[in-house]
């Protein structure tokens, strides 16, 4: 015992003391530390998901955003380890005269580091690793310390310094195997992030010939292929994906079966033999080993078959990918959207648009792809409405216009064909019973042979009263589920009846609350009003009004159309067709000018030459007053004698913009979008509209107007310049962080008023001009700017300090003084704050002004 309470001591520097502690902390502390963060390596490992869809992370490590307080850890695990790495420091540490006698104690430090890496606390883990590299510089593990520390340094996004760091380690020492390995794979990931893909395709390769461990050469290898791929190297690309092919049941499969369909999306359709390109997805398919990835192959073989212009196959296995469960919704999105693209192009807009409902419920919400999709979603809005009532409309006139013996026959089949189907689900409904009976019946002997099984006397079973409770016998009456199915099918069948005698016969039919009723009313009845042809004949408009009505729906459903598949899908045939219809359905006036002027236009984007000309010659000769026959007489002229034509109206509106009418902007400017529907001059309207929005509700009614610009118009001049403001500007306009008044160079002094209150701004202004004028030291001017619907400022420009700025205006509050020294009333009492002019742009972009005076 005296042997050991010496070995205990950590204050002695002794051949017993050091060992004794030594070999307490490597095999039972350390030993205990390292088996917890194995734990939690694994656990994350299991938590986490591989998206092949994207550059794979060179660890396998996804930082989360979640935030926590000191003393908190995100897995018990790591929590574990790092108590175990404090407890080897602190009660077997020998510090003696500034230096650690432990030997054991800088793999303390190093499990205190990996643990808070993994739990994702990178500045303590950085600091445990620079204590080790401080304290003890001639450690063993000096060099994995080192890497250690860069692979902190990286998520911390200290790419640069790690990169510098790491190379200097290379240099100046001879790393080999795993420690080399590690070093490259942090190199590879620095550079990465860097976007310099060539560096870390060398780092990545040495990385993948000196790892002993197959999983991180399986994905070094995967990442090489990946980069190789967005190079356009697809040879080299498939060098990587045969690497990890190579080594099959030595990695995880999802790496093995991600591996094939990469390499298989590089197959050259064009020249390869596509016979055996056929049969390589289908051994792919056919592998029962592959069962869990079915999702990916079979969407990768509706691709191909796609490809090839076999519509029908890749529709059946973009679907057979769909009924796979899968937790990619990436994948998930792919399927629905291609699907749907398949419909579209077949103007199946229905079919299509439910296909992109579906796409957006497995992808990102205001993602740019969710985004696109939403707004091709909504554009079908409108195509599925009108397409669905000019359908009914030529259903209903069709079958008016023909003789009543063919109505007849119409609705005879129909009703017929009424009958088969009901027939056909009161015969699955009987199946269903039959069915839930027998497996009732299967239970209660299942039930009475396990109960003498179970120790009864043989042909003795319990009381009824067991199977009566539990719902298991056969007896129709102890099953709740055939009662409750009876019950419902003879209210269907007698109505609801009195308990009494007689309770067939006709007069003795009850309503809901039990009184009895004079008439009859039957499901019998009903049914023969349902399958009596003549119920259809007598529900179709007979007045001409109705008639009317009905056709003058279908026509602007058709002009409507027409205007949609020319101007938002540009599919001029289908336009073409919607039109000519119209044009040949007697249409009301308004609708016969632009539809044939709109079919000019198509005919001409058809190469249909001479229809345009004669349509052209039309308009000129039968409509030569119209702002259509002035634009095909003289495309170039500006039309701006006629106040109706829109460019005289797009001139008028735009001064009203540059007056800041901007309510009055916006609501003339929908009005305009909506009479000129299809009109090239609508998209112009669209970006006066967008600005107006803009001004007077901020930016983001601003950036909403600009990107229905860009996906609504993108072939117009208009559209682009939204696609290039999407890109360029509104990044920039985007912030709304105040800058310091250090960087700013000119102030403005600001006078808010209300715009619902009795204020005379006019007033205001002419004073504050008198007063302005006064100061012949400052190039000053005023301006009206309207901030909002409610709120309108006076500004004073020129100014260049902050505190010069209020320093004026306060100057404009004191006191003046006549000849004989009395006190003059001050013209300009109205409150005021002063701002610099990026932070009034700020707030006018923003509308964020209460957070601006919050800060004052």
């Amino acid at each position: 015992m005296a042997f050991i309470a010496q070995g205990c001591s950590r204050k002695k520097d002794t051949f017993i003391n050091r060992n004794f502690h030594a070999l307490g902390t490597k095999y039972n502390v350390l030993y205990n530390g390292n088996l917890a963060l194995e734990r939690g390596r694994e656990g994350l490992n299991d938590q986490y998901t591989e998206n092949f869809w994207e550059l794979l992370p060179v660890e396998r490590m996804k930082v989360q955003e979640d935030i926590f307080l000191p003393g908190q850890s995100k897995n018990e695990d790591f929590d574990r380890a790092e108590e175990k790495a404090i407890k080897a420091i602190q009660v077997h540490g020998m510090n003696i005269d500034g230096k650690e006698k432990n030997p054991q104690i800088d793999e303390a430090y190093l499990l205190l580091g990996k643990a808070r890496y993994f739990d994702q606390r990178f500045v303590p883990a950085l600091a445990a690793f620079n204590n080790i590299l401080n304290k003890y510089p001639t450690s063993d593990k000096i060099n994995q310390v080192k890497i250690w520390r860069e692979k902190a340094s990286i998520r911390l996004d200290n790419n640069e310094g790690a990169i510098k760091k790491l190379e200097r380690l290379l240099d100046e020492e001879e790393l080999e195997d795993q420690d080399l390995a590690d070093a490259k794979a942090a190199l590879a990931q620095a550079y990465l992030n860097l976007k310099q893909k060539d560096s870390a395709l060398a780092q990545l390769k040495i990385a993948a010939e000196q790892t002993k461990i197959k999983n991180e050469k399986a994905r070094y290898h995967f990442i090489r292929g990946q980069l190789y791929d967005e190079a356009g190297k697809k040879d080299s690309a498939n060098i990587e994906f045969d690497a990890i092919i190579d080594m099959h049941r030595q990695i995880p499969r999802s790496f093995y079966i991600n591996a094939h369909i990469q390499k298989s999306n590089n197959f050259d359709e064009i020249n390869g033999d596509l016979i055996e390109f056929q049969e390589y997805l289908t051994d792919l398919e056919e592998n029962r080993e592959n069962r869990p990835f079915l999702d990916k192959i079979y969407y990768r073989i509706a691709e191909f078959h796609r490809n090839n212009s076999s519509d029908s196959l890749s529709e059946a296995y973009y679907n057979k990918s769909l009924r796979k469960i899968t937790s990619d919704k990436y994948l998930k999105s792919l399927n629905y959207e291609t699907l749907g693209n398949m419909y579209f192009d077949r103007n199946s807009y229905k079919t299509a648009g439910a296909y992109y409902d579906s796409t957006m419920t497995a992808m990102v919400v205001n993602s740019k792809p969710y985004r696109v999709i939403k707004r091709k979603r909504e554009n079908l809005d409108d195509v599925i409405y009108y397409e669905g009532i000019a359908q009914t409309n030529d259903s209903i006139l069709k079958i008016i216009s023909l003789p009543r013996e063919e109505q007849l026959a119409f609705y005879t089949e129909y009703t017929e064909n009424l009958k088969i189907k009901a027939l056909e689900e009161e015969r699955l409904k009987a199946e269903a019973l039959e069915k839930q009976n027998n497996q009732s019946a299967q239970a209660t002997n299942l039930s009475q042979r396990t109960t003498r099984s179970a120790g009864g006397p043989p042909g003795i079973s319990r009381e009824p009263s067991t199977n009566i409770n539990n719902g298991n016998s056969s007896f129709y009456f102890y099953n709740q589920t055939t009662v409750a199915y009876g019950k419902n099918e003879f209210l269907k069948l007698w109505g609801n009846r009195k308990f009494q005698d007689n309770w067939r016969l006709s007069d003795q039919f009850a309503s809901a609350n039990g009184n009895i009723k004079d008439e009859v009313v039957s499901t019998d009845s009903a049914n023969n009003e349902l399958y009596n042809p003549e119920t259809y004949i007598a529900a179709l408009p007979t007045k001409q009004s109705d008639i009317d009505s009905i056709s003058k729906e279908r026509n602007f459903a058709y002009y409507q159309l027409g205007i949609i598949y020319k101007e938002k899908f540009k599919e001029f045939q289908l336009a073409k067709t919607k039109l000519e219809t119209l044009l040949e359905n007697n249409p009301e006036d308004r609708l016969i000018l632009p539809s044939k002027y709109n079919l000019y236009r198509i005919y001409i984007e058809l190469g249909l030459n001479r229809k345009a000309e004669v349509v052209r010659e039309d308009i000129i000769k039968n409509y030569a007053d119209s702002r259509y026959a002035e634009i095909l007489l003289n495309p170039q002229s500006e039309l701006s004698k006629d106040e109706n034509s829109p460019e005289f109206i797009y001139t008028n509106l735009y001064k009203q913009f540059e007056s800041e009418n901007y309510a009055e902007v916006i609501a003339r400017a929908e009005e305009q979008i909506k009479r000129l529907e299809g009109d090239d001059f609508v998209p112009k309207f669209e970006i006066l509209k967008a600005s107006a929005k803009g001004r007077l509700y901020g930016f983001k009614a601003y950036k909403e107007g600009i990107d229905y610009i860009a996906l609504t118009y993108p072939n117009s001049e208009e559209g682009k310049k939204a696609q290039d403001l999407l890109k360029n500007a509104i990044p920039v306009l985007a912030k709304k962080e105040f800058v310091s008044d250090d960087k700013a160079q000119n102030f403005n002094v600001i006078y808010k008023f209300d715009n619902n209150s009795n204020e005379d701004i006019e007033a205001f202004i002419k004073t504050l001009d008198e007063e302005v004028a006064k100061i012949a030291y400052f190039d000053l001017k005023t301006s009206r700017d309207l901030y909002d619907e409610n709120t309108t400022f006076v500004v004073v420009h020129g100014l260049k300090s902050i505190e010069g700025a209020r320093g004026f205006a306060q100057f404009l509050l004191t006191d003046e003084k006549d000849k004989r020294g009395r006190p003059i009333k001050p013209k300009i009492t109205k409150e005021y704050f002063a701002i610099s002019s990026p932070n009034y742009a700020i707030i006018q972009r923003h509308k964020n002004l209460n957070a601006y005076l919050k800060l004052q």
